[in-house]
């Protein structure tokens, strides 16, 4: 009888170390799956680039950005078509970008992107123009180089006196004082009042 429920439980640990290999079988085999997907959309995605891919890239932006303006002071409630309209002159307007904020509200600054390079410098002639009653500022469109951010330092504000980069650290940890009686600085103790 013995014998018996031995046998009975060495054929149940094994039909369980049977199951927890195809379970272990399928989520390695699932795993696989999710990596070659993975690997799928990140070349399509193209977040794994060589650095031809990367410098065709940029040289693209900078064609990009040569034949593009920035303008600056523009109404809130101006529509990219009004934008458009305001620069037919000058040439062929390819897209119209206007910078929003992360609720969508305007940041009162566009780009546009013009077809040829001269209608960049006809609109630089703009530059001062109104529209719905604001003055635009516009100038020719900056490319960002990445990695390069402009370094600027901080300039010490006299009113604030000497800072150290160290913490505050107060003058002392617990207050021998009791509950609220903690005095803003220490004093010496013959000056102290505490005392």
């Amino acid at each position: 009888m013995e014998n018996d429920v031995d046998m009975a439980g060495e054929e149940n640990e094994e039909a369980e170390l049977d199951d927890m290999k195809k379970r272990l079988k399928e989520m390695e085999d699932e795993a696989a799956a999710l990596r070659e997907m993975q690997a799928k959309v990140e070349k399509e995605m193209g977040s794994v680039q060589d650095p031809a891919t990367v410098a065709a890239t940029q040289a693209n932006r900078e064609e990009v950005d040569s034949r593009s303006v920035f303008v600056g002071n523009v109404d809130y409630s101006c529509t990219p078509e009004e934008v458009q309209q305001h620069f037919q002159s000058c040439g062929t307007v390819n897209r119209v970008t206007i910078r929003t904020n992360k609720y969508g509200q305007p940041k009162g600054y566009a780009y546009v992107e013009f077809l040829e390079q001269e209608a960049v410098q006809e609109a630089l002639l703009l530059n001062e123009s109104e529209l719905h009653g604001r003055q635009l500022k516009i100038s020719a469109k900056r490319t960002n180089v990445p990695g390069m951010k402009q370094f600027r330092p901080r300039r010490p504000n006299p009113n604030m006196g000497y800072r150290s980069r160290s913490p505050y650290v107060p003058p002392y940890f617990y207050s021998p004082y009791g509950y609220g009686k903690v005095p803003r600085f220490r004093m010496p103790m013959r000056y102290s009042p505490y005392f």
